[in-house]
């Protein structure tokens, strides 16, 4: 802009200056500008929007920050994710990957503290944020999902409610091709998709093990959980180390600064056997159950377990006052469950979740991990431990000794000790690792 034509704009507000005084004027006004801009972008309750070169302020509720493809105005809501635990973080996961292919964030869900299968009364809700950290899970999912919380919601396109079919003829296919259409047109413009009807857990799977296993990453346990399953551990390798201390493991040269476990998933109670003997007739497989006698044999016979070890027994609560899971194990082998290890009090006090997330971390951390392949429990647990052995670089454990080996014992392996197993991470959904022996590879 030449001198004339700014002193011409300058006579547009019925002022007549200098050239000089022109060049003041606009100095300042341009600053002003510029500390107008800062202080907008900086008041972090609010957003600011360019429509038509009109600048329009945001309230708080409705300005959120993008995840790169992961629209944070737009949301998905699920039903109350029930059952197990490792049931209930297959169902969030799966809600988590629905949300991603809707460019949706998925609203916090409530998770279900009590096992109860039919009482929806009894489920007893607890916030997802009680269990697992929620900024630390959209840290370390960002780009990939993201979770939102109610307050995030405004009140611009109201709720659309999406009920999923159910029934045979409700197929994979129709399943994937209803998320298309919510993806898009109509129903892609309100605020809130409302997923209603069964538990996520139920609905079909369109997903890899891969993208399961990215979410799983990100459930971080909140601190007070995690400190309860550092006692357990602390309490076992205490033992640990007074057991080596009083063995050939303790004399001169060797450590005892660290005391490894092996912890078995030992599903030997009543109505697991009732399940997975009706499980054998349907599927017509015959490696699903497996006896306590069978279990105790094949951990026995482990190649390079060594003369000595202690094993954690991750057991129901129906199975604490059954002393015969504490008996007749090879002789070096010594057994603890909760009760006899002293620590059945830290669990009392959580409920049916938070108990079964403390025995998940206990049995991820143990340094041989065995565990029954049709198991939810043991498969997620190998699955996690899968992928840290992947990171290490290593894709296979045929004919290798690995860090934080993992046996399904319900599987006859190497000198009739428990197979050998990793998750495969190529499968493309889950169901391969959550109820069959096809998640076994050596």
């Amino acid at each position: 802009m030449d001198l004339s034509s700014t002193c011409k704009l300058s006579r547009l507000f019925g002022c007549f200056f200098t050239p000089l005084t022109c060049k003041c004027c606009l100095a300042l006004v341009t600053i002003a500008l510029f500390f107008r801009a800062i202080f907008l972008h900086s008041f972090s309750g609010y957003g600011v929007i360019k429509s038509n070169n009109l600048r329009l302020i945001l309230s708080p509720s409705l300005h959120l920050e993008s995840h790169e493809g992961i629209r944070g105005d737009k949301f998905l809501e699920v039903p109350q994710i029930v059952w197990g635990l490792n049931n209930q973080k297959i169902a969030f996961a799966r809600a988590c990957l629905t949300a991603r292919m809707l460019n949706r964030t998925l609203l916090m869900p409530s998770l279900s503290a009590s096992l109860f299968y039919k009482e929806i009364d009894l489920l007893h809700p607890i916030s997802f944020d009680q269990v697992f950290q929620y900024e630390r899970f959209n840290s370390l999912c960002n780009r990939f999902v993201r979770l939102g919380r109610y307050s995030d919601l405004g009140n611009q396109t109201g709720k659309y409610d999406l009920r999923k079919g159910s029934g045979r003829k409700w197929t994979v296919e129709r399943d994937l091709e209803q998320l298309k259409q919510s993806s898009r047109g109509p129903i892609d413009k309100y605020q809130v998709i409302s997923m209603a009807g069964k538990n996520p857990f139920l609905w079909h799977d369109h997903w890899p093990v891969k993208d399961y296993a990215r979410v799983f990453e990100c459930l971080v346990l909140v601190d007070e959980i995690a400190k309860e399953a550092d006692k357990v551990v602390s309490k076992i390798r205490r033992i640990g180390r007074k057991l080596r201390s009083k063995t050939n493991f303790g004399a001169e040269g060797s450590s005892l600064s660290h005391a490894p476990y092996v912890a078995i998933h030992m599903r030997v109670e009543i109505d697991w056997m009732i399940h997975c003997k009706k499980l054998e007739q349907r599927s017509r497989i015959s490696q699903i159950c497996s006896s306590k006698q069978e279990i105790m044999e094949r951990v026995g016979n482990i190649v390079g377990l060594g003369s000595t070890a202690i094993v954690y027994l991750a057991v129901a609560d129906s199975l604490l006052n059954d002393s015969s899971i504490l008996d007749g194990w090879k002789r070096g082998l010594v057994p603890f469950e909760k009760k006899k290890l002293g620590v059945d009090g830290i669990y009392k006090k959580h409920s049916y979740l938070i108990q079964s997330a403390i025995d998940y971390e206990v049995c991820s951390r143990a340094d041989i991990f065995v565990g029954n392949s049709f198991s939810t429990f043991s498969s997620l647990i190998v699955l996690e431990r899968t992928q840290r052995v992947i990171r290490m670089g290593i894709t296979s454990s045929c004919g290798i000794d690995v860090r934080w080996p993992s046996y399904a014992y319900n599987i006859p392996g190497e000198s009739n000790g428990p197979q050998k197993w990793m998750t495969n991470m190529s499968d493309s959904n889950l169901k391969a690792i959550s109820y069959g022996s096809n998640a076994i590879s050596c």
